[in-house]
């Protein structure tokens, strides 16, 4: 009997480093890194136009595409690391029909607000992010957002790593196995 594909699950409020960290731990299993963020830029150079903002119609078809990759990719035998900013309250409907079908492990990346927030400033200066609205919204909004965070929450085996400094791949590797 084959065993069940690995879906890693990397969450997290926003700048604390879930992406870094979802393509370090794919590129150490050996599998695709599915990052919500990166499908809605693809999403974005497809659509002329288009302006970020809350709620926006593109980061709406944006979540349905991220878990129909991740149930693809899981439904043909993939292992998987998916990262996205969502609170339980989006995480936990998307993955629960997967928890029969994937060996389901959850990342809870962490920092300290101040370090999420000059990290979000540092990035939104220095690159293009135009699909996202990280410009419009203020920092006071980005600490609350930050201090009321959600993590998932399944039946599924969970480690919290702070990423203000390197994280521990060995260690997390380890968790993962």
């Amino acid at each position: 009997m084959q065993s069940k594909p690995l879906l890693v699950v990397v969450s997290g409020p926003p700048g604390t480093g879930k992406t870094t960290l979802a393509h370090r731990v794919a590129a150490a299993i050996g599998c695709p890194a599915i990052c919500r963020d990166e499908i809605k830029e693809g999403m974005a150079h497809a659509t002329p136009g288009f302006v970020p903002g809350p709620g926006d119609p593109l980061t709406m078809r944006t979540l349905s595409t991220f878990f129909d990759v991740i149930g693809l990719l899981i439904g043909r035998g993939t292992t998987v690391v998916a990262e996205a900013a969502f609170q339980d309250r989006l995480w936990n409907p998307g993955l629960a029909p997967l928890l029969d079908r994937a060996d389901v492990r959850i990342l809870h990346c962490t920092v300290p607000a101040e370090v999420a927030l000059a990290r979000i400033n540092t990035r939104t200066a220095s690159s293009d992010r135009s699909a996202h609205e990280d410009a419009q919204i203020s920092a006071e909004a980005r600490m609350r957002t930050h201090n009321a965070f959600q993590p998932v929450d399944l039946p599924v085996p969970a480690m919290t790593v702070d990423t203000t400094t390197e994280p521990p791949l060995k260690e997390i590797l380890a968790f993962l196995s």
